[in-house]
């Protein structure tokens, strides 16, 4: 491809298309962020904003350009009006020493801001108003008190020369102490979204919401943040910032885009994102913008449903929602077994290629397993990757519903709109049992035949089940708290997508919905 020579692109919207840890912001979705604050608040000389987690210092440049427009008449000369702007209203914190230079390159055009070339002409020292102190962990009982982070992933003596990732906004319990009491009108950034625990990706920790809580410490007017939308409707932990975030009915604007690539190019955020208005002084209901396949609908609705304590996202599925709901049926859920039902771990150790040990659900000991069936071990395993066999006596849980039908739900899911939504459920037969990968479906007081598992397991894959499943959470998790807002029905008979589309009255347009959702599974 044969570039013009006038082609000069913006260098924080290359970097911000680089997949990392540390998502970086693309200028135009700032942009969109900062359209959503009141315009007089780059006419004042007064406002002073705060990007708590600076990485490449987009958001304070994107103020800037604002700020000098929008002061033009009260200072009316450039050098002293860029003086004013970057020395009284645009303050930052780095997340890194490496993000500290390239922001101060971004905001000051020079990476110390008392340099030769920088725009501003009053700081005294190299970091101007964007500061990096290095913080460590304060680690008890194995855990950092601040941001829960694992001292066996994050500590001193295993991170060397590794960066800590222990962020000077929320390692703190006075953050309004960092810039001197300071009262800051606008808080807004993109903040790191997760730490790793030790296990697999989809066990990391969220921290997002710590900055947001920590932000709401310093009584902003306004604030803004760019976070995964799955706090929205679930994720790790975040059930009590959710409740709060919901019902206190401070968002005044939020848009959600159920597709993270049409912010963060090139980067997949399971579940979405979103960039929310946070205004410390209004209450009501919120301007809402639903972003996905590259349509934009609108809504000002509340964020909580009655009888939901979840965001749901679309007004197809917020319909869908009070159709079922007012059938009054109990939920699926109620069926539903954490996926340690049985007493097993997902973790098998083999010693060859027959013979090995499974873990129980507290860790505390291994059970000897076979990969085919013998005298000994006669109950069926059904394991990530395929089964095993173990004896029936040393079942650790519930062993007197090994001789019955259940339905297996994978708890690995395929969050987001166009796909699965959840793994592919099967039966498992008398006389078989579940590992920790699967959840288990069965009613807690009675058994159901084959016939009722088939069709349980039929209705699990249907689109309607799905759709509601996604309705109520987006993570790749799925407990059987997911499962709440889907009925339970008769299941003497099969249910197919048609038959619960006319039962529960839905429109050709939410059919449609459903239908362009939600992929088939085969």
């Amino acid at each position: 491809m044969i570039l013009s020579t006038n082609y000069n692109p913006d260098v924080l919207t290359c970097l911000a298309n680089l997949s990392n840890d540390e998502v970086f912001t693309p200028p135009q979705v700032v942009n969109r962020m900062l359209d959503m604050l009141p315009a007089e608040l780059f006419r004042s000389k007064e406002t002073k904003f705060l990007d708590p987690v600076s990485k490449s210092g987009v958001f304070l440049r994107e103020i800037a350009k604002r700020l000098m427009i929008g002061l033009e008449s009260q200072i009316p000369d450039i050098h002293e009006r860029a003086d004013h702007i970057f020395t009284k209203q645009l303050f930052g914190i780095a997340i890194t020493e490496l993000t500290a230079l390239t922001s101060r390159r971004s905001v000051y055009c020079s990476k110390y801001a008392n340099g030769q070339y920088s725009i501003c002409r009053k700081f005294k020292d190299e970091d101007g108003n964007l500061r990096f102190k290095p913080i460590e962990h304060k680690f008890e009982n194995g855990k950092c008190k601040y941001c829960g982070a694992s001292e066996s992933v994050f500590g001193k003596k295993y991170r060397k020369d590794l960066e800590s990732h222990a962020y000077e906004f929320i390692h703190t319990d006075k953050p309004e102490k960092i810039f001197g009491n300071m009262k800051f009108d606008v808080i807004i950034g993109n903040p790191p979204y997760q730490l790793g625990d030790g296990g697999n990706a989809a066990s990391a920790l969220p921290i997002y919401h710590m900055f947001i809580n920590q932000a709401k410490k310093l009584n902003p007017r306004y604030m803004s943040f760019i976070v995964p939308s799955r706090w929205l409707n679930g994720g790790r932990g975040l059930d009590e910032f959710r409740n709060e975030m919901l019902n206190e009915r401070k968002i005044r604007v939020l848009h959600d885009y159920l597709d993270s690539k049409d912010c963060f190019s090139g980067v997949e955020i399971k579940g979405g994102v979103c960039f929310f208005l946070w205004e410390r002084d209004y209450v009501g209901d919120c301007a809402i913008y639903s972003h996905a396949q590259g349509e934009t609908k609108h809504s000002n609705r509340p964020l909580l449903e009655e009888g939901s304590d979840i965001y749901i996202r679309s007004e197809e599925q917020v319909s869908i929602f009070h159709k079922v709901r007012s059938f009054n049926e109990d939920s699926l859920a109620t069926w539903l077994n954490a996926g340690r039902y049985f007493g097993f771990h997902t973790k098998i150790n083999w010693n060859d290629d027959i013979h090995g040990e499974i873990q129980s659900s507290d860790g505390s000991q291994f059970y000897p397993v076979s990969k085919i069936r013998t005298e000994e071990n006669t109950i069926k395993v059904y394991i990530h990757g395929g089964e095993c066999w173990i004896n029936e006596s040393i079942i650790p849980r519930n062993a007197e519903r090994i001789g019955s039908y259940k339905v297996l739900i994978p708890r690995s899911g395929n969050p987001g709109f166009g796909n699965t939504i959840i793994g592919k459920p099967k039966i498992s037969e008398p006389y078989s049992c579940s590992s920790n990968t699967y959840m288990v479906a069965i009613p807690s007081d009675s058994d159901i035949s084959e016939e009722e598992a088939d069709n349980l397991c039929s209705y699990i894959k249907t689109k309607f089940v799905r759709l509601l499943v996604a309705t109520k959470t987006s993570t790749q998790s799925t407990p059987p708290d997911a499962f709440q807002f889907a009925p339970l029905q008769d299941f003497s008979h099969t249910w197919t997508d048609e038959m619960l589309y006319k039962k529960y009255g839905l429109t050709d347009d939410e059919i449609a919905f459903i239908e362009s959702m939600i992929r088939p599974m085969e």
